[in-house]
């Protein structure tokens, strides 16, 4: 059986805003236990209000190993308003744009994981170019264009240790699957066919690979 998240935490997955299905939640989980093991840090591009970071940060507490999540917290685009993954309590009233960043301090605070995450607050490709350690996961699960998700993919996937593991959320091979585009899907084959990575398991539109290989 893979590892599970404990009760409490699974719960409080759940009830976080956010968009992960609880199957996918636990590969996700399963996954960050395995690469916890690395004993280096685990890296989520994208954390909207927390609901995925509450599950690699207990993965990372339980390794010894810190949590990274990188977000601007302005929403990507598919959650401004009119469109319909759009959340009118996530805007801010005084300037009116979107700031997710409460909620997710907030997600954190209640589900007692505050310490085992260090939140890195500006745009995925910013980071990317100032960030020179090598990660045991990078879980890729932000903007759905190709600027951005080739440039998630670019920017964190060249930082996957060997044996770590790449996780590509909202990956739909049929197009009439998907809600907001098929960059993910593209990313997600680029790295196989770059030769680095080897896929590990399919859960719904999540997929795990491992760095079997140099390069991107």
């Amino acid at each position: 059986m893979p590892p599970a998240p404990k009760p409490e935490i699974l719960a409080a997955f759940e009830a976080a805003k956010g968009f992960m299905p609880t199957g996918e939640g636990l590969a996700l989980y399963a996954a960050a236990v395995e690469a916890g093991r690395l004993g280096l840090p685990l890296l989520e591009v994208g954390t909207y209000c927390g609901r995925s970071t509450i599950l690699l940060a207990d993965a990372a507490r339980e390794a010894g190993v810190t949590a990274l999540t990188v977000d601007h917290h302005r929403g990507s685009e598919e959650q401004q308003p009119g469109w319909e993954y759009h959340d009118p309590q996530t805007v801010d009233p005084e300037i009116g744009l979107m700031d997710t960043l409460p909620t997710f301090r907030r997600t954190l605070h209640e589900a007692g994981l505050e310490e085992h995450v260090i939140a890195l607050v500006g745009r995925s490709l910013q980071v990317a170019k100032v960030w020179n350690s090598p990660l045991g996961l990078v879980f890729i699960d932000g903007g759905h264009t190709d600027e951005h998700a080739n440039a998630d993919y670019e920017g964190w996937a060249p930082h996957v240790a060997e044996g770590g593991l790449l996780v590509i959320h909202d990956v739909f091979p049929d197009p009439e699957d998907e809600f907001t585009g098929q960059a993910p899907y593209r990313i997600y084959l680029r790295a196989l066919e770059s030769g680095a990575f080897t896929e590990v398991s399919a859960t719904d539109s999540l997929r795990v690979l491992r760095r079997t290989g140099a390069g991107v």
